[in-house]
């Protein structure tokens, strides 16, 4: 009788520990995803710089890459959005500033934020902002339209064989979860002066 009785607790342990580890995947698997991409320059994702850090490269005048500028909207974001030029030359390892144009065509403020993507992939870790829209989220208030600057380099380790990176940047409406975390936060704060 005691073997029959252990059998179903050890199952039914052994089935928890399970759905524990799958739970603590499922948890990091997001941060796991960015950190590959951010290594492996899978994705697109280019590198960004903080504040902190310096980008000091040497100018290679003898190499020219062509930047194209791409923009996109996602689904029923009511913005217009565009690159001020579509295309530039740039010598790796010099500094250059590109502007975008977006204007919030709707009648009320829209929270947006613009994710970026690097083509070819293996130019993603090569393709450095140091100044970026993409950073933090734009708020553009009905009617409102503003001139948004990326100042980037171009690693001259970037391999030979490329000589045209695009990049492409798509808005996302988020303001109904920018909201509701400014509610989220307001409560927080009003809960710990209640304490």
């Amino acid at each position: 009788m005691d073997i029959n009785n252990s059998s179903p607790k050890r199952s039914a342990i052994k089935l928890g520990v399970i759905a524990m580890a799958m739970f603590g995947f499922g948890y990091l698997l997001v941060p796991l995803y960015d950190a590959l991409c951010d290594v492996t320059g899978l994705n697109g994702k280019s590198s960004n710089v903080t504040e902190q850090q310096t980008v000091d490269f040497e100018t290679d005048e003898t190499r020219t890459v062509t930047v194209e500028f791409i923009t996109n909207l996602n689904e029923g974001m009511q913005w217009n959005f565009k690159p001020e030029i579509t295309k530039m030359e740039v010598h790796p390892g010099k500094a250059y500033q590109a502007n975008f144009l977006v204007s919030n065509k709707s009648n009320h403020a829209i929270i947006g934020q613009a994710v970026p993507s690097v083509v070819p992939f293996e130019a993603a870790n090569h393709f450095i902002k140091t100044e970026c829209f993409c950073f933090t989220n734009q708020t553009l208030q009905a009617g409102e339209s503003l001139e948004m600057p990326v100042v980037f380099v171009i690693n001259p380790a970037l391999p030979e064989r490329v000589t045209t990176v695009t990049l492409s940047y798509t808005f996302f409406d988020i303001s109904k979860s920018a909201n509701n975390a400014e509610v989220d936060t307001a409560g927080l704060t009003l809960t710990t002066q209640d304490i």
